[in-house]
């Protein structure tokens, strides 16, 4: 047998294996994408033909005040959510690595992501709940005045942030510990040599030899907390006051709520522009896929 006629042999068994995937790649991916961007551009509402309206739901997003209150809503949640789950990942992967070996302190912390968005959003409600909750009756018990974590605008957003960052402290914290386990020993005893302190190896040693890992982390962190929506139905379904309304939830009350499924779709690629203008933004500050161990 040439060897033309072995490659090509192997060509198709390749295609053979890769078939079922690609297949379901297609049909659940990108036609799905294909037609959520057509249907932007349309008035359908699921009962009648989708008629072409151009970039009518574009103008309309733009003047649409509950949108626009969505996205700073969303924006606000991302902040607080990613950045905690960043910082404290952060400084937990960093003290994993650096001063304990412990297996098992490992294995705990990855837990909370184990749980369902559904689950941990009914255990914090409880947890949380102004009257019987655990949470208030712990500050009650130090003297500070029970606080209605999900039913004040003011307090809304921070707890579900908190629940957040609670549920994704473990997984995030693996992704950098790991990464600090590529960083060779050596580098921290050069620097204890020269009498660098803890805190100034993590300044000029981890941080710098960290930074692909850490930029992807913060890239799927921030698009994990863009694409929130089982939490806030399972807590406050965008209440009070529309004080937790984020993008997600408007679009799922636009499309199944009001089946106005050509402005929900407008709206879905509005937010999928934002977060491929945030990722890209982000891979150019951070140069994801350039090391200082080069």
């Amino acid at each position: 047998m040439s060897v033309s006629a072995a490659h090509r042999g192997d060509a198709r068994m390749a295609w053979l294996l890769i078939a079922p995937a690609l297949l379901g790649f297609l049909v659940f991916a990108v036609y799905p994408t294909l037609r959520g961007i057509y249907l932007s551009f349309t008035d359908f509402r699921v009962i009648g033909d989708a008629n072409w309206i151009g970039g009518a739901n574009f103008v309309r997003m733009m003047g649409d005040e509950v949108f626009w209150n969505s996205l700073r809503v969303t924006v606000y949640y991302v902040l607080l959510s990613a950045g905690g789950v960043i910082v404290l990942s952060l400084v937990t992967a960093v003290i994993l690595h650096r001063l304990t070996t412990s297996t098992t302190i490992r294995s705990v912390i990855i837990i909370p992501f184990l749980v369902s968005n559904i689950v941990a959003g009914v255990i914090w409600t409880w947890m949380m709940d102004s009257q019987l909750g655990i949470a208030n009756e712990l500050l009650e018990a130090v003297g500070i005045p029970r606080i209605q974590f999900f039913t004040d605008p003011a307090w809304a957003i921070p707890a579900l942030a908190a629940v957040t960052v609670w549920k994704g402290l473990g997984y995030t914290t693996i992704l950098l510990f790991v990464g600090l386990q590529a960083i060779p020993v050596q580098v921290y005893e050069a620097g204890r040599l020269d009498g660098a302190s803890e805190f100034q190896m993590f300044r000029r040693i981890t941080i710098p030899l960290l930074r692909p890992v850490l930029a992807m982390v913060v890239i799927l962190t921030i698009i994990n907390c863009f694409q929130i929506f089982d939490l806030v139905q399972v807590t406050t379904k965008g209440g009070p006051e529309n004080s937790t309304n984020v993008l997600q939830n408007y679009i799922y009350s636009k499309a199944f709520g009001q089946f106005d499924f050509g402005y929900a779709s407008a709206i879905s690629l509005g937010l999928f522009l934002i977060m491929l203008v945030i990722t890209f933004v982000q891979m150019r500050l951070s140069r994801i896929n350039e090391s200082d161990t080069d």
